[in-house]
């Protein structure tokens, strides 16, 4: 009888993370077009044109297939950063929390190290960043809210105007941009997200404010170094 439920809630696991939203075409074509594009293990980096001594590190949305954040890292990482995807268990940042330790030891070429996530992707990135704030320079929220003690000045957290639930739950004012218009799903190209209620501008729109609001928030961060 035992056996029997341990498979049934084994097999009901395995469904569940089976069952996740797919990166959209203009996504995947983002692997295709440039050989600035590499992909190590479960990671993909994306680096600039002039090297660089500053990196990113992106946490996925739960249940997002990562290669749908590739048309926002591509853009970020034309403004000067590097930018390193990180494909997490079952599509579930929840499963390698820590995930950006060992990016961290296995690429020792940056000196600046920032964290970013969209939805559960950023509730995790906010706890390693809590966890390891000698290690991150800044922390970088899509969709998300500071989840653990990781100080609000050093956090970029932008949501859009339509996802209410981000905006309740965000109860500090330091670097909070608002996008009018902009939903939970588009800061990715994975298509409609349940629940999420249509935005009124287009994915590339909410995208590009996110990446000018990732890019004033870097020159600020080094302006103060």
């Amino acid at each position: 009888m035992v056996l029997l439920l341990l498979a049934i809630l084994v097999g009901a696991f395995f469904w569940y993370v089976s069952d996740y939203y797919r990166a959209e075409d203009v996504a995947l074509q983002v692997l295709a077009q440039d050989s600035g594009i590499t992909v190590q293990d479960n990671l993909t980096i994306l680096s600039p044109s002039s090297p660089t001594d500053t990196a990113i590190i992106f946490y996925p949305g739960a249940k997002v297939e990562a290669e749908a954040y590739l048309p926002l890292l591509d853009q970020i990482r034309q403004i000067g950063v590097t930018c390193i995807l990180v494909d997490m268990p079952f599509h579930m940042a929840i499963f390698d929390a820590d995930a950006a330790d060992q990016v961290m030891t296995q690429f020792p070429e940056f000196q600046h190290w920032y964290i970013a996530g969209h939805s559960m992707g950023g509730a995790m990135a906010s706890k390693f960043a809590s966890d390891h704030p000698d290690q991150v320079d800044g922390l970088i929220l899509m969709g998300a809210y500071i989840y653990g003690n990781y100080p609000d000045e050093k956090t970029l957290t932008i949501y859009g105007s339509l996802n209410q639930s981000v905006e309740d739950h965000i109860d500090y004012t330091e670097n909070i941009v608002e996008i009018e218009g902009g939903n939970h799903a588009q800061f990715s190209n994975y298509g409609p997200q349940k629940g999420d209620l249509p935005a009124s501008i287009s994915a590339q729109e909410q995208q590009a404010q996110t990446v000018a609001a990732i890019e004033e928030f870097l020159q600020s961060a080094d302006s103060q170094e």
